[in-house]
């Protein structure tokens, strides 16, 4: 009986240990300069595209195109990801005359696969937040 106790309390323990993510969490190397849309749609029915540029440089920074009807309104900064989620800090100041979601800042969801980097955010006060993106 102790033996079985021991085998399952080992068996649990390398499967927790196991299953524990690391710190820095899985990382795609995401530098380049990346052109697709970006679009919001709000919950009111809503829906708002347009072309964007962005471009992750190998030191963690990030610089987002933006466009005079601030759809989206650009960005710069810094970027940390973390498993499936990447993290924005924007440095730049900004007017209040607009949804200032649409600055690339804040939390993300994003999936990358070959050349194509999904960046989404679903604000469920506002709506979606989504760029699609090509690396060039």
């Amino acid at each position: 009986m102790n033996n079985k106790f021991y085998l399952l309390f080992f068996l649990m323990a390398t499967f927790a240990f196991a299953s524990c993510d690391n710190d820095d969490g899985i990382h795609q190397d995401l530098s380049g300069e990346y052109v697709g849309t970006f679009t919001v749609e709000y919950l009111r029915g809503e829906i708002f595209t347009n072309p964007v540029t962005v471009i992750f440089s190998d030191k963690n920074n990030y610089k987002s195109s933006g466009n005079s009807d601030y759809i989206p309104a650009g960005g710069s900064g810094t970027y940390d990801q973390r498993n499936s989620i990447i993290s924005f800090s924007d440095i730049n100041l900004w007017t209040s005359n607009f949804d200032p979601n649409l600055i690339l800042g804040g939390e993300y969801e994003y999936s990358f696969k070959g050349n194509v980097l999904a960046i989404s955010d679903i604000r469920s006060d506002i709506g979606t937040y989504t760029y699609m993106l090509t690396k060039k």
